[in-house]
């Protein structure tokens, strides 16, 4: 069946005159009378009722009319729809965050997306350390992930969008915690709280890297897979953490903060998806992501 011949029909049902419904429909009334007898024919049924003056519908017309706006509306609306996709504009994402963003971009990135892109439903994971989120990528759980580089799979696209400065977190009490910045060889003799090295956490790997570039073998007293743990043991006077500097943004008393000196104590946070993934809600994501953050500074 032509969806053609149901706008026919419809225009003719609601102006009852075949003149009036070409005019409307801006074409001749001989072929709109043609196609209409053509669809009563493949219905098998009259829909119109005709006389010299007037169009009226028959019974089964009137029940006709119902079902084919039902069908036009239908149509139209599966057409805005996919326009809609086609723009990036609905859909659903997933953005797995690890622990500082958790606490210091999480929020702004949850108020700014859901301003910029309504029409995307975005679900958030906080708190994961990035092999969980490049497995996730991967099994398509999450779909975005705010990680910190480096990442060697080229199957996933990597786009940094910072450089944070790293800094100390120590008990408040600390001898050092009244310091304006420290280096990393202060740390040698401190008992230090780090993420995982079992679950291969990119901080785990940069605070071993940092310290033997100062001479030293850390001091790990404990490692722990979430940031805030990490931050509650400092509390807890238990060690000092090297963290980024937004996870400064998680306030706890009897915790301070203090600056790292030295031209390799920064990190890189960067926005990943599977990079073979190209659906325009996506890359929409991705692109308000980058102007979030870059917003913020």
């Amino acid at each position: 069946m032509d969806l053609r011949h149901l706008r026919y029909f419809v225009a003719v049902a609601e102006e009852r005159h075949f003149g009036r419904a070409a005019a409307r429909l801006h074409m001749a009334q001989p072929p709109l009378s043609q196609a209409v007898r053509q669809l009563e024919a493949e219905l098998g049924v009259e829909l119109l009722h005709r006389t010299t003056r007037r169009v009226d519908l028959t019974e089964a017309g009137a029940a006709y009319l119902q079902r084919a706006r039902d069908v036009l509306a239908a149509v139209e609306e599966a057409g805005h729809e996919a326009r809609q996709v086609a723009a990036g504009q609905v859909g659903r994402l997933s953005v797995g965050c690890v622990g500082s963003a958790t606490y210091s971009l999480l929020p702004t990135l949850a108020r700014g997306l859901s301003a910029e892109l309504p029409g995307i439903d975005f679900a958030f994971r906080g708190e994961m350390l990035v092999p969980d989120q490049l497995r996730q990528l991967r099994s398509g759980e999450v779909d975005l992930a705010l990680l910190r580089p480096p990442v060697a799979d080229p199957a996933i696209a990597v786009r940094v969008l910072r450089r944070e400065r790293l800094v100390v977190a120590l008990p408040s009490e600390h001898r050092l915690a009244a310091r304006r910045r420290l280096r990393v060889a202060d740390l040698r003799d401190e008992p230090l709280i780090v993420h995982s090295g079992r679950r291969e956490s990119v901080m785990h790997s940069t605070v071993l890297r940092l310290c033997r570039a100062a001479g030293f073998e850390p001091r790990v007293r404990h490692e722990v897979d979430e940031t805030s743990t990490l931050v509650t043991l400092v509390a807890g006077g238990l060690g000092a953490a090297v963290v980024p500097e937004p996870v400064s943004a998680l306030r706890l008393d009897r915790v301070s903060y203090v600056g790292l000196g030295g031209p390799d104590c920064v990190t890189e946070l960067a926005v990943a998806h599977l990079a073979d993934r190209g659906e325009p809600h996506l890359l929409r994501a991705v692109a308000a992501v980058q102007a979030l953050v870059a917003a913020g500074g």
